[in-house]
């Protein structure tokens, strides 16, 4: 039998570590991205101790916790600059294995990227499934077409076709086109990255009328910026994004005026949050193997859109096994992947609709919960993640001397 080939459509987080865990399996990958480069969506990225130990299996994850920071504590507040609680990195250490680590997302692409054979990448590649093909049949391959530009279309075919193309993923219409598409979850969100405020501040999560903002340290000296509106879907501010942030946060607590000041306009990024409004049939059909947002978007309250997108990677390419054939291969991977998202779709999205609460009543009850959780329960809030963030990937690693199980720690000070 020679060497199986697989493409994955998409050079996102999920795809490229899906493409790297395939190389280090044995597989000849080919990434086929339509944008002119890897450019990431999005500015930040929170990666839980599931997400790294994922890394780990293919070697990345030392390489993610040096560039990531480590935060050891942060706040959460009021508009006004009242702190309601305080999160602690060390609680997660103790509860998870390891802290939360806030990466930028170009960082982690080019990371990826780097470790997959030259000219693995193609961009300016926009690819459409022709043919889910069967993986019961070896002559029946899955055939994905490839717009070349002015050369006119290409057609190539492969043992293994992974769709990680995004929240609306034209693969998985093509293969489940009866399934519900993503539903707007409700608020639209912001995110940039600026440099660090002169005035010294600390990391928060701020929650306000139907809003929230938060404010990471990156290790590079720079600010991570989240903001979140419960708005209308497919709606643009008339006078720009940054107007438009400044009429919704410009009043709030230091240093929120201060970051708004610093931020270039075109910087900023805007995107409706969708979640998925059903769970799929399956993550697969054909020799064709959905992955991330294409087949479970979540609202982004749980930190677990990337995460997850990891998770799918690492156990696509452990059960797609070089000598294990791959119906039941993807039939193992839907078995593990689909029950797990969906229930962390459901929770992301419980935690997402709390901060759309805009009434005065429903935000004083609301801020009064999470007061007394923090002084009667400090590590409660962390409960949320509870068989997220302790996640462990399969036994098998997919490179020697990768390190599956392994346990991140706070640096020492």
């Amino acid at each position: 039998m020679g060497q199986r080939t697989a493409i994955v459509i998409g050079g996102g987080i999920g795809g490229l570590t899906a493409a790297v865990a395939l190389d280090r399996r044995g597989w000849s990958v080919t990434v086929l991205e339509r944008a002119v480069a890897l450019e990431p969506v999005g500015a930040g990225i929170g990666l839980a101790p599931n997400a790294q130990r994922a890394l780990d299996t293919i070697d990345a994850g030392d390489a993610v916790r040096a560039m990531a920071v480590w935060q050891a504590a942060g706040d959460l507040r009021l508009p006004s600059g009242r702190r309601l609680a305080r999160t602690d990195n060390a609680a997660a250490v103790r509860r998870f294995g390891g802290p939360v680590a806030i990466a930028y997302r170009a960082e982690l692409v080019g990371l990826l990227a780097a470790r997959l054979p030259e000219g693995a990448v193609r961009t300016r590649a926009a690819a459409e499934l022709v043919d889910a093909g069967d993986p019961e049949r070896d002559d029946r391959p899955a055939r994905v077409r490839v717009a070349a530009g002015g050369n006119g279309d290409e057609e190539l075919t492969a043992d293994l076709v992974v769709a990680a193309d995004g929240i609306h993923s034209a693969v998985r219409r093509t293969l489940f086109p009866g399934h519900p598409e993503p539903c707007y979850a409700g608020f639209t969100a912001w995110r940039f990255v600026v440099p660090a405020p002169a005035r010294p501040y600390v990391a928060h999560e701020t929650w306000g009328p139907g809003s929230l903002w938060g404010t990471v340290p990156l290790h590079d000296g720079r600010v991570y910026v989240y903001a979140t509106a419960t708005v209308p879907p497919r709606g643009r501010a008339a006078y720009g994004e940054r107007t438009e942030l400044l009429r919704r946060f410009g009043d709030w607590h230091h240093p929120v005026p201060d970051l708004l000041a610093a931020v270039d306009p075109a910087a900023i990024l805007r995107n409706d949050v969708h979640t998925a409004a059903a769970p799929p049939p399956a993550f697969h059909r054909g020799r064709v193997a959905l992955l991330g947002d294409a087949v479970h978007p979540m609202a982004p309250n749980l930190g677990q859109g990337g995460c997850q997108a990891i998770e799918d990677a690492v156990v696509l390419a452990h059960e797609a096994a070089p000598d294990t054939a791959l119906g039941p291969a993807l039939a193992a991977y839907t078995r593990q992947r689909l029950p797990r998202t969906m229930d962390v779709v459901r929770r992301a999205r419980r935690i997402g609709r709390l901060a759309t609460w805009r009434s005065r009543p429903a935000r004083a009850l609301r801020a009064a919960l999470m007061a007394a959780n923090a002084r009667l329960a400090p590590d409660l809030a962390l409960r949320a993640l509870d068989g997220i963030a302790d996640w462990r990937p399969p036994a098998a690693t997919y490179a020697a001397g990768a390190r599956g199980t392994r346990t991140a720690e706070l640096p020492k000070e």
